[in-house]
């Protein structure tokens, strides 16, 4: 299966990516493919509401920038799994721009199955970023493959980095 992982992180090394590896780990080891995109690494303008996309576009943003790479991964794409730290009760804001750039295509269109990775400090502040993933889930019609956050010392922790590592194995 082809799998695109959408890191919202900024940190290289930090929570969010430590579930990501998790994730990748066990993904390869069972023979799929692993895509990652690193969101905060992208140049990648909001959406602008032209409708250039579902006119003359053709389900093609009429944007040059970095979109433009992520795209065909998503086209691609088997699995959608979001990760993101959580800033200020949702996911990053360069998770964000990558998402509602997907406006264009409505949804990746061989996505059957999502997952979400979510970390940070405090225990109460998932309910944003959750609710929008349940809606994305509920949208594209696929199916959900879990939620996993991580909260201060739980981040990076062996016992939640296996509950990551299982989710992967559940990718068939």
């Amino acid at each position: 299966m082809k799998i695109l992982i959408l890191n919202g992180s900024p940190r290289l090394n930090g929570n969010t990516v430590s579930m990501i590896d998790a994730l990748k780990e066990v993904a390869l080891k069972n023979g799929h493919q692993v895509d990652i995109v690193n969101a905060y690494s992208k140049n990648i303008n909001s959406c602008r509401a032209c409708e250039y996309c579902h006119t003359k576009g053709n389900g093609e943003c009429i944007q040059n920038d970095d979109m433009k790479e992520i795209y065909p991964l998503l086209k691609e794409a088997e699995i959608l799994v979001l990760a993101s730290p959580v800033y200020y009760l949702t996911m990053s804001s360069q998770l964000q721009m990558v998402i509602q750039r997907m406006y264009c295509m409505m949804q990746p269109p061989k996505v059957k199955k999502m997952a979400l990775l979510l970390s940070s400090h405090s225990p109460k502040v998932y309910d944003g970023a959750v609710s929008q993933y349940k809606s994305m889930t509920g949208f594209f019609n696929v199916e959900d493959l879990g939620v996993i956050t991580a909260f201060g010392e739980e981040n990076k922790s062996e016992a939640k980095l296996q509950e990551v590592r299982k989710l992967a194995e559940k990718i068939k």
